[in-house]
């Protein structure tokens, strides 16, 4: 048997998209290697968040309620799960490759003596894994050796997990060891947003390195993005010339995205930016160069000025909306 347990990342008193995507491969992961799914939640005051993450269909929710874990920390958090996963009898830890997932698994991994694999996308009856290499050009088969394993998935790689059968839900008492307690939370800086989340929207707007300035970002796209209530995302080129910050790159080394409509203005196409957006169902791309890269994926092509044919865009746009 091959017990799962699933790191349940909250925020802001719920769980985002990417915790109930984990609850689905951890299901896929348990039902494939004939294994029971858990959930582990940390902080202080979860009983709430417990009793929820207890009715998408795990076995068990373990609520940690320790004033230590009232914020995440790398440190104290990898520490209470070590000691959980040892004490439960617990097999593979799967979390979703979120800024807190990559944070967090490496630590645990190395505490438990674990085998990782990261970005995981499909899971095989043989217990083998399949991940992305080469910016997703080619899928590696990974099998990791091990009492214990440690797995991060894609967040577009499987579907967010529905209500279920209600669980139980158990209070866990754990003895973080004051060595893991020097690390301190100082402060969130949260850049707050009308629109919606980036990866947890249903329409993504993104710009490229040809839209020039951070000014013409506002003046040009946000009008755009806002008329159809959209998330705005950037390419890497545009995120490291300054014209917008760093939370909105789409790609590789940013966010991956797989939205049910993705619209790419000024953006060529670059391997690294095609390897976060590539999952969308629509992609739609505006370059007025005709042998960018970004038409090979895309849907729909429109070869065109984009100072033009975005503001005609958000005209037609508004006009459905009337």
């Amino acid at each position: 048997m091959a017990n799962v347990l699933i790191f349940a990342e909250h925020q802001h008193h719920k769980f985002p998209k990417t915790t109930l995507v984990a609850i689905t491969a951890a299901k896929d992961f348990a039902a494939k290697n004939g294994g029971e799914c858990y959930a582990a939640v940390l902080g202080k005051g979860i009983g709430d968040r417990a009793t929820d993450l207890a009715g998408c269909g795990v076995k068990k929710v373990f609520a940690i309620d320790d004033p230590a874990l009232e914020h995440y920390v790398a440190d104290a958090y990898s520490a209470a799960l070590t000691q959980l996963v040892k004490d439960k009898g617990l097999d593979t830890i799967i979390a979703t490759a979120t800024a807190v997932g990559k944070d967090l698994l490496p630590r645990l991994a190395a505490l438990l003596g674990a085998g990782m694999a990261s970005d995981v996308v499909a899971f095989n009856a043989d217990g083998t894994l399949q991940r992305p290499m080469y910016a997703g050009n080619a899928n590696a088969t990974v099998k990791i050796e091990g009492s214990h394993q440690v797995i991060s998935v894609r967040a577009t790689a499987f579907d967010p997990a529905a209500k279920g059968a209600a669980g139980e839900v158990e209070k866990v008492s754990v003895n973080i060891d004051p060595s893991a307690k020097t690390t301190k939370f100082v402060e969130f800086n949260e850049i707050k947003s009308d629109r919606p989340v980036l990866t947890e929207a249903r329409i993504v707007v993104s710009g490229g390195r040809a839209l020039k300035s951070g000014e013409n970002f506002k003046t040009v796209l946000e009008p755009l993005v806002d008329a159809m209530g959209a998330a705005m995302g950037a390419s890497r080129a545009a995120v490291d010339a300054g014209f917008v910050p760093n939370d909105l790159q789409v790609g590789q080394t940013g966010k991956v995205v797989a939205p049910e409509l993705y619209i790419a203005v000024g953006i060529s196409g670059a391997i690294q930016h095609l390897a976060g957006m590539k999952d969308s169902k629509i992609i739609v791309a505006i370059n007025k160069d005709e042998e960018a890269p970004i038409f090979q994926v895309a849907d729909y092509g429109l070869v065109a000025d984009l100072f033009k044919a975005v503001p005609e865009m958000k005209a037609e746009v508004e006009k459905l909306k009337q």
